[in-house]
């Protein structure tokens, strides 16, 4: 086998690969055993790689595993424009339907990233504009993607309060693991999440995670509305069309027919 020109971009390859590969997340000294590596060579990298959000490190199990940047560069093709033209009519569809406002977003390491807006006529403008970022705890979108993702992903997203931001003091607002952790439960359990006056005051939101075939989410579909245009009672009724948007975009991303909108 020829030597690589580049040998730490050549061993940081080899760690990613090996961790895709992987069932689960893996002790550094297996990771070194089996690619046959220095064990300082490996925390070395595995420490760069974490700073940069492509290793996430289990402290309590002593394994790493592939940290949330690695997965978006594994979904890419599908969350940038495709996703964006896939799911562009959809939207369209669903705020016509809904008569309001919605927006797709991806997942962007904490953050999510907003790739299309639909506004209902009348309505004023968002902070949620396309190409805009955000923290994923307060919005809705965000809370769909990580009530959806492993407990320890999330974990290791939020690992402390400093990873914790706000933009209003709302009655919602999340400071600690707990309550972010609290809030995601209660999306699982509902089936969808939501978010009241945590980005915008007097808007809330509620969202619906898209997945990939390994139901892994790959983004959220949303709708945003006043606070006196729903009352918290239909907020079941409006999630249910969000889902059945949610539900189309996957099935066309995966190439498989869906019901038209």
């Amino acid at each position: 086998m020829r030597e690589p020109k580049v040998p730490a971009a050549d061993q940081t390859l080899r760690i990613l690969s090996l961790l895709a590969r992987s069932r689960g997340p893996v002790p550094a000294g297996m990771i070194a055993t089996q690619l046959k590596l220095p064990r300082s060579t490996v925390y070395q990298l595995l420490a760069t790689l974490q700073e940069h959000g492509y290793v996430m490190h289990l402290p309590e199990e002593r394994r790493y595993g592939l940290g949330i940047a690695a997965v978006e560069l594994s979904s890419a093709y599908e969350r940038q424009e495709p996703l964006a033209r896939l799911g562009r009519p959809l939207l369209a569809a669903l705020v016509d339907r809904v008569r309001l406002s919605g927006h797709l977003a991806v997942p962007s390491g904490s953050d999510v990233l907003y790739v299309i807006e639909e506004r209902s006529p009348g309505s004023p403008s968002l902070v949620t504009d396309v190409d805009v970022r955000l923290p994923m705890h307060l919005t809705a979108s965000g809370r769909a993607v990580l009530a959806a993702l492993p407990r320890a992903q999330v974990r290791a997203l939020y690992p402390n309060a400093q990873a914790f931001s706000h933009r209003l003091a709302t009655p919602d607002g999340i400071n600690r693991y707990s309550q972010l952790r609290t809030v995601l439960d209660d999306a699982v359990t509902r089936g969808f999440a939501t978010e009241r006056g945590s980005v915008t005051e007097g808007f809330s939101s509620v969202a619906v995670p898209v997945r990939d075939h390994r139901e892994w989410p790959i983004a959220a579909v949303a709708i945003t509305f006043r606070d006196e245009e729903v009352s918290e009672e239909r907020y079941g009724e409006v999630a249910a069309e969000v889902r059945e948007t949610a539900e189309a975009l996957s099935a066309r991303i995966h190439g498989r027919g869906h019901p038209a909108l």
